[in-house]
């Protein structure tokens, strides 16, 4: 046994009370009779006779069943989960009034299990809906009501529109009945019942009596009912109503649910009983020597005054992640004998119905071991209640730790960085909080989790490296803060406030004073139920709910009792201890980081990285930021797990993951409830890993790497590396060929140390390509996972591989044969394949290898760049459509064969790829419910959207057959979901094998945490249930991939350099419009997309914005191929070859009609005509404004050439000289003329919001005949898109006349392109922004280009 001193001096244990704290105010008590039914629309009238709110604590038979602290070992405590008998009505009309009457009869009323939520227990397996329906609406109530001051006081029955799912359930009521006995062993003692959750009001009755009633649906309701009871078999009834004035606070992000979803239990205390109690931790100075101070309530419901009562306080030590625990001696004598295991408190005596408070105690702990959410110690405070005769009256316990929050302001030398500044700290360090956003739901039960669920999310989350949870947006189940406190999560508790339906202006419900109570009430019954659980470190006093002074008032009380954590409150950060906000740029982030913006630091992101779908891209870019510096502690991605629940198809019963809509609700906003790193059901979403790979603790660096050497540094603030075996592995092509233990030593915490790992650099092959992989392995089995587990890794590049070429490595003495097919396709033969080439589109037709079909007639490689659009898709997925990216169609213009010496034959393409018209997509990103509208009325021409490749077909004689391509458009800068080339392949090749990043799905930025290593799958595997079908299944870095079967027949497809790959049963298409998997077509054959490359997944679903601009796929030149050989059993060694065939050429044209003709080969001499003119050779760019036909070569490769023809080009260069409100940096105007549409001018909204009108001046550098103009919005969001505008122009910029052009756009992101009556000589042209097309005061807008003459 450990034994841990205590200095304690009796004369200083002591401090002076001053008497119990205020009752909250909106509390009443009476004994009433029955409601009057205007309690549930009562905002200022909280609750009528529920206890004050004190700390979470019950009490026991003795002080052994105490140190278990969980009710369910107290004899005094009985549950009343099960079966309870239930009525649901739709409206309170109809609900049965007389239902609590003791001689009212409920036997053929159906049983209904508590905790529940009712909407979720009624979905039946036809689709039907037997309790009324879930809906969900992300900011709104879901009852009628309008953004405008004062708009509260209609209250919430009122009629909404007819088509509504509350005009016909207007407020749902469920009427809950059971029959509950009390223990004789109770008698003589004071009985309460508790409520742990309720949505969102209830009456009490208790035989037939009135109680009471409570509102806050997600903090316990305590009533002692006592003096309502009987004897034998007690009847207890709630009537609960989905909506009330609680309501209006309790708006957020979340499918509603009525119903009593927590646990509903008895406890009994005697007569005189704590009341409450308060144990607050610090650390000294050197954060080694620990304090406790300890404070309870005594309250007297004797008939007598309690006199000479006292309290003995004693602590016990628990094992790590363990309930065990073992007495802590309080003092010793000179030789270490204990002399005391327990400090006694008195208490001054309490009249009848008075609560007293005991003496105050500081426990003075020498060395306690610390809490963390790296070592999460607990202690156990044992609070004996004894008479004056010494006699034990009550014992109850609580969980306590020893850690200390702070935010300090270190000098230079004292920080990490070397940065002075104001930091965050937990025990001294400046930790990290690697977090999530949670909410308490699943798709079986609704809100009514178990505790087997909260474990498997305790479990998952330390198994993903999170150290730290948001309860959003309001306290959870009291056993999560036991599990948290249990197992090491940081938690930040947030009061159960979000008015969210009336913003932040003066509409907003922190206004009013009608609203204060509620506020103050809610944040402080968070705060006395949790105030005793180490594991909390910051406070919140709600989200997403107005900046006013009820909130003020809201943190001056909880200030007035706890002082030990910081408060946030990301809408108004300056009356609180630290900085927040939510789904910030990456760009901003970088910056703030740096601790030199006007915020408020310490700063926390309390919601980033929004991971709706196939979600969390540039995550790393994020804490490569966040962990530069210690100005930012951290965030929390919203969320962790989706919000979806299980329903029924009516037609065919198959069960499915719902979400907004799905039930009929409306109004509802779709899928937007299910942003979380895992699914509904727990199960880790593709985004989950890489979570866990950029949360991990451990890093590993290259410092040598032909020596071996490499760095590990220790991310953790309070523990080494000794819980970890570190194992290293050396991958050759992909596949492991050595392995070993590292021997690190002793690696304190933030530290680094340097490693051998003993591979022979010399000795590796020069074709082959190697990775060393590090790994830290749990050492011993933990609680979360079983030892082996890699709890964090590593992959670095060794050596690059430098491949024979396919020229030399192909079989001798099979000869080709050329000719037609019958139907005038191109087919070249060999031994044992066949291939078809369709002319008229310039690509594969068909191909057979040993007999076997390997691309069915017409299903060969075609130009594709469509994706099934995620959820974050939608700042760029509409113009898509607009361009026809869906129905591309491939003609080929130029076509030339030749036969080479080595055998092979080429044939060169020229293939213009595009839309026969334009499309819109229907339903956005969030629905669910898309489809496509062809817009064949509008036929594209020349000069719309399309590309231009010139593509080169190598087939060798062994049956390799390679593609070099060259891909241009006349939209260079066009943001594209993908560029690639898709195939279909029979479905009979099932197994997918392949070189790259896996085996999660990846994107460009979100990819370190899938290693470049052989995976093996079958294509059925590789889809990924995500409720609403979306892109999914990508690998980047692939070196090469294969489509076989169970006879390795099939095919090998070899990047020329690098691709991203996916193979899926479905196409783009089948995915974008099926609602939910079940409604996918049958899987058929499988489609191949082999990428130049993908655009990454960004984070725009909510704020963040689209991918980096390094991680999109721009609709300029790209040069890259393929190749095809038949499989085999030893697919690396039919990879291992590079690329010999012939390369293209590219000619493009940039907006100021300069053009360019590039190709991959380097050092070639190209030669070139414009129009007739004579042959030149290629060195600088050539102006061709008033365009012509190109034609290009290679000087020794005459017989292949190039060919485009350009238009005359109308628009012309221009700089911003002036704008009258740019946000600086992101927003500036200069980005209006950088040909980049992905970068935007925004007027000013950081320091103050400019109002309208805003303007742009540009500068054409000469006198023009303007003609006209092209304005395209901003394509990432809507903030800011123009409505009404004007042009002027000058000749000297200082003399502007009246407007030439006046008008008004569409309310699209399309371009806009207007033409004056006749053309204006100008030099200076000024765009003014007149109006927004949403009314807000912002402007914004991607490009504008200047036509003229």
């Amino acid at each position: 046994m450990r034994i841990i001193t205590l200095s304690l001096l009796l004369c200083g244990l002591v401090i002076p009370s001053f008497g119990v704290r205020p009752p909250l105010k909106g509390y009443t008590y009476a004994s009433e009779q029955a409601p009057t039914g205007k309690e549930w629309q009562s905002p200022e009238n909280l609750a009528l006779n529920k206890e004050q709110p004190h700390a979470w604590f019950f009490p026991f038979q003795d002080i052994k069943s105490a140190r278990k602290v969980l009710p369910e070992n107290s004899i005094y405590w009985q549950s009343l989960n099960g079966n309870w008998k239930f009525n649901w009505a739709a409206d309170p009309d109809s609900r049965p009034k007389d239902f609590y009457k003791t001689d009212f009869d409920v036997t053929a009323w159906d049983n209904i299990p508590v905790p529940s939520s009712w909407n979720i227990y009624g979905i039946q397996q036809d689709g039907s809906l037997k309790y009324g329906v879930p809906i969900y609406v992300n900011q709104p109530v879901i009852f009628m009501h309008s953004v405008k001051v004062d708009d509260w006081r209609g209250g919430v029955m009122r009629t909404p529109p007819t088509n509504w799912t509350t005009y016909k359930y207007r407020n749902e009521v469920g009427s809950f009945r059971r029959e509950f006995e009390i223990p004789e062993h109770w008698d003589g003692r004071e009985v309460f019942i508790s409520f742990d959750g309720v949505d969102s009001f209830f009456y009490l009755w208790i035989n037939g009596m009135y109680v009471g009633f409570s509102k806050n649906s997600r903090n316990t309701a305590n009533f002692n009912i006592t003096n309502y009871l009987r004897s034998g078999k007690n009847i207890v009834a709630a009537e609960v109503y989905r909506n009330s004035d609680g309501s209006f606070l309790e708006a957020q992000d979340m499918i509603r649910l009525p119903g009593i979803f927590r646990t509903v239990a008895l406890y009994s205390t005697p007569k005189v009983q704590i009341r409450d109690l308060v144990a607050t931790p610090d650390l000294d100075n050197n954060y080694t020597d620990g304090s406790l101070t300890i404070q309870a309530d005594i309250r007297n419901f004797g008939k007598k005054t309690a006199k000479g009562y006292k309290v003995c306080y004693s602590l016990y030590a628990n094992k790590l992640y363990s309930d065990e625990n073992e007495p802590v001696i309080l003092a010793t004598d000179t030789k270490g004998a204990a002399i005391r295991n327990c400090v006694v408190a008195q208490v001054e005596p309490i009249t009848t119905g008075n609560t007293q408070e005991a003496e105050k105690v500081v426990l003075k702990v020498k060395n306690p071991n610390k809490w963390s959410a790296e070592t999460p110690y607990r202690y156990t405070l044992i609070a004996e209640l004894k008479d004056h005769k010494n006699r034990s009256i009550e014992t109850v316990s609580t969980i306590v730790g020893f850690r200390k929050v702070e935010i300090k302001d270190p000098p230079a030398d004292q920080d990490e960085f070397g940065l002075a500044g104001r930091y965050y700290y937990v025990n001294g360090k400046t930790i990290k909080l690697k977090g999530v956003n949670r909410h308490e739901t699943n798709p079986a039960v609704g809100h009514a989790i178990t505790r087997e669920m909260m474990e498997k999310e305790i479990m998952l989350m330390k198994q993903g490296n999170i150290n730290h949870v948001r309860n959003s947006h309001y306290t959870d189940d009291p056993y999560w803060y036991y599990l948290c406190n249990k197992y090491g999560i940081y938690l930040e508790d947030e009061a159960n406030i979000e008015s969210h339906e009336y913003y932040y202006g003066a509409a907003s419900l922190s206004h009013p004073v009608e609203w204060k109570n509620a506020h103050v009430a809610r944040v402080m019954e968070m705060v006395h139920s949790n105030v005793n659980n180490p594991s909390i470190v910051i406070w919140s006093l709600g989200n997403e709910a107005g900046p006013g002074q009820n909130f003020v008032a809201a943190y001056e009380a909880l200030k007035q009792f706890d002082l030990s954590r910081p408060v946030q409150y990301e809408r108004n950060n300056s009356i609180v201890d630290m900085g927040s906000n939510q789904y910030p740029s990456i760009g901003w982030v970088r910056g703030a980081v740096k601790g030199n913006y006007d915020i408020k630091y310490p700063f926390h992101i309390s919601e980033y990285a929004h991971s709706m779908g196939n979600a969390c891209g540039n995550l790393i870019d994020y804490w490569e930021a966040i962990e530069s510096t210690n100005f930012f502690c951290g965030g929390a991605i919203w969320d962790w797990v989706d919000q979806s629940m299980y329903n029924y198809d009516k037609k065919t019963g198959k069960r499915y993951l719902a979400y907004g809509g799905d039930f009929g609700d409306i109004p509802n906003d779709g899928q937007f409830v299910m942003n979380g790193i895992v699914f509904g059901d727990l199960e880790p979403k593709p985004q989950y890993y890489e979570v866990k790979k950029v949360y991990q603790n451990m890093a590993v660096k290259a410092i040598d790497i032909e020596k071996g050497q490499f760095g590990i540094f220790n991310k953790y603030y309070f523990k080494d590396l000794s819980d970890y075996d570190v194992k290293w592995s050396l991958y050759e092509n992909g596949k492991e060929i050595q392995s070993g233990p590292v021997t690190t030593g002793i690696v304190p915490a933030r530290h680094t140390v340097q490693v051998v790992i003993p591979y022979q650099y010399n000795n590796l092959k020069k074709d082959s390509e190697y990775f060393v992989k590090v790994q830290f392995l749990l050492k011993n089995d933990m609680p979360w996972a079983r030892k082996g587990f890699v709890v964090a890794e590593e992959q670095i590049q060794v050596k690059e591989a430098h491949r024979p070429l396919i020229s030399t490595m192909i079989r001798q003495g099979g000869k080709l044969t050329c000719g037609k097919s019958r139907t005038a396709r191109l087919v070249i033969q060999g031994n044992n394949f066949k291939v078809e080439f369709d002319e008229s589109t310039g690509t594969i037709y068909s191909l057979t290898y040993d007999s076997t079909t390997i691309i069915a007639a017409g299903n060969g490689p075609k130009l594709d760049v469509l994706r099934a659009f995620t959820n974050n898709d939608n700042w760029f997925y509409s113009s898509w459509f607009d361009r026809g990216l869906h129905h591309l169609q491939h003609k080929a213009k130029e076509t030339t064969i030749m036969n080479k010496p080595d055998g092979s034959i080429v044939l060169a393409f020229t293939v213009e790829s595009q839309a026969p018209h334009a499309a819109k997509i229907l339903g956005g990103t969030s629905s669910g419910k898309n489809t496509i509208e062809e817009l064949t009325d509008t036929p594209f021409g020349p000069n719309d959207f399309k590309f231009t490749t010139n593509q080169i077909w190598t087939v060798y004689p062994d049956g390799s057959i390679e593609l070099q391509a060259s891909v241009t458009s006349n939209q260079p800068d066009l943001v594209l979901p993908r560029l690639g080339y898709a195939m279909k392949i029979p479905q009979e090749y099932a197994n997918f094998t392949y070189y790259g990043r896996g085996p999660i799905d990846n994107y460009a930025d979100r990819k370190s945490g899938q290693f470049i290593e052989q995976h093996k799958n079958t294509v059925a595997g590789e889809f990924v249930n995500f409720p609403k079908p979306q892109d999914m299944g990508n690998h980047e870095d692939v070196r090469w991939c294969a489509l076989t079967n169970q006879a390795n027949q099939g095919a090998v497809f070899i990047a020329t350099d690098r691709l991203s790959v996916s193979a899926l049963p479905y196409s783009a298409q089948d995915l974008i419009l099926a609602s939910h998997p079940y409604q996918l077509p049958q899987a058929g054959d499988t489609w191949l997309h082999l990428d130049a490359a993908v655009t990454g997944l960004g984070g725009n679903s909510c704020g963040q914005g689209g991918p980096l601009v390094a991680d999109r796929v721009f609709a300029n030149n790209h040069n890259f191929g393929f190749i095809i050989r038949p499989a085999g059993k030893d697919l690396s060694k039919i990879a291992n070859i590079a690329p010999a065939g012939e390369i293209p050429l590219s000619i493009t044209r940039s907006k100021s009609g300069t053009v360019e003709i590039t190709s991959a080969r380097k050092n070639a001499t190209i030669c070139y005509t414009v129009g007739k003119s004579k042959v030149k050779e290629y060195t600088t760019p050539i102006s061709l404004r008033e365009g012509g036909l190109v034609t290009a070569w290679f000087k020794d490769r005459p017989a292949i050439k190039t060919k485009i023809s350009f238009e005359k080009q109308e628009n012309i260069q221009t700089v911003v000289i002036y704008a009258s409100s740019q946000e600086a940096g992101e927003g500036d105007a200069s980005h209006l003329t950088d040909g980049d549409p992905n970068t935007i001018w925004h007027t000013m909204y950081s320091v103050t919001v400019a109002k309208y009108p805003h303007w742009v001046d540009l500068d054409a550098g000469e006198v023009k005949n303007i003609k006209g103009f092209i304005y395209l919005p901003r394509q990432d969001g809507n903030n800011g898109k123009i409505k009404d505008y004007s042009i002027q122009v000058s000749m000297d910029g200082k003399n502007w006349g009246t407007p030439v052009q006046k008008g008004t756009f569409d309310n699209s992101s399309k371009e806009k392109q207007v033409e004056f009556a006749k053309p204006v000589q100008a030099r200076y042209i000024r765009f003014t922004a007149l109006s927004e097309q949403n009314g807000q005061d912002f402007a914004s807008g991607a490009e504008i280009t200047i036509l003229a003459e």
